[in-house]
């Protein structure tokens, strides 16, 4: 079966706290894709088993993607099918903090799991406002007995949701040791712990890898066992050198994963291995990060430049008005 889609205008109206930058926003796409529909799920790639060269051979690019079976657009992209219910355009005063009503820190300087070497402050050193933007900068500077600072943000017991489409545009910084990442944790966390709670990794980038990854984490599919898929730009483009749209689209069978609104990776629910549980049915809430060494990326050498940004342009949550939400869990 054939499928044809042409799309040429999106338009996606700000919330109250973005008016001050905009009435509306328009993206003109105009994008034609006619591919073979193909029978059948993706086989994620366990992205963190892959050492760097299996990454690299392994990624998906976005311009491969634009002609494949992951990249056909789907009915979320038709006008007016997608609702505003939350978002952050960043758009204080210079300096500013971040707004307390949306988001909270974690601080601390214990590893997270992961031996990161940075430890999270709530100061505006580490996260403040600037033309429009969310920073979150990452500093070499001793501090509490780290000898990295850096910021961790989330908005647990202040907006959590549901499914949806979770979006951020933003510009990531690249470097031995950086490990920016947009990403989302399921809010019974502290009832159920981690990852019974359930994962999504909207976007992670280690080090100046020319590819960025999403991953899905559960209970039996976690850390080097997670669905995961790694994507590129065309001609291996640094994603750090100009700012992209990271979005995932969340529905009761499935979580999708987009680069500039392409779509390069999907696990659905017939997914799930024999015995393992779809734990995507509640409330899950955001987190923004820029870590500082860890398991994964390593440490920062003599290469690494400090100050590192991870610079925000807003953060959107729309829900979709065609979807009907059931359970899964069991």
């Amino acid at each position: 079966q054939t499928a044809c889609e042409y799309r040429n205008l999106r338009l996606a109206v700000c919330g109250a706290s973005g008016v001050n930058r905009m009435l509306a926003r328009v993206r003109v796409t105009t994008t034609l894709v006619c591919i073979m529909m193909l029978i059948g799920s993706i086989t994620p790639v366990s992205v963190y088993a892959q050492s760097l060269s299996e990454r690299a051979s392994t990624a998906t690019s976005v311009q491969q993607a634009s002609s494949s079976n992951d990249a056909t657009p789907v009915d979320s992209q038709v006008l007016n099918d997608w609702k505003l219910i939350w978002s952050d355009e960043f758009d204080g005063p210079n300096g500013a903090p971040v707004d307390q009503a949306k988001w909270g820190f974690e601080t601390g300087g214990t590893g997270w799991n992961q031996n990161e070497l940075e430890y999270y402050t709530d100061q505006t050193s580490n996260a403040q406002i600037q033309d429009g933007n969310l920073l979150l900068v990452a500093r070499k500077e001793a501090y509490q007995g780290n000898q990295y600072t850096s910021a961790r943000l989330i908005s647990k017991g202040k907006f959590e949701q549901m499914y949806g489409r979770f979006e951020a545009r933003m510009k990531i910084p690249t470097g031995q040791g950086l490990w920016p990442a947009f990403w989302l944790l399921g809010n019974d966390i502290d009832s159920v712990s981690w990852p019974q709670c359930g994962e999504i990794d909207i976007m992670e980038h280690i080090n100046s890898e020319a590819q960025i990854g999403a991953h899905l984490h559960g209970p039996g599919y976690y850390s080097k066992m997670a669905f995961g898929q790694d994507v590129t730009l065309p001609g291996n483009e640094d994603f750090g050198a100009q700012y992209h749209l990271y979005a995932v689209e969340w529905e009761p069978d499935a979580v999708r994963f987009y680069v500039d609104d392409l779509l390069y990776f999907t696990v659905s629910v017939n997914d799930m291995p024999s015995g393992r549980k779809w734990v995507y049915d509640h409330p899950f809430y955001i987190l923004l990060n820029l870590a500082v060494g860890g398991n994964w990326p390593g440490a920062p050498d003599a290469t690494t430049v400090f100050p590192a940004t991870l610079s925000v342009d807003y953060v959107r949550v729309y829900i979709h008005n065609n979807w009907t939400y059931t359970r899964h869990r069991t």
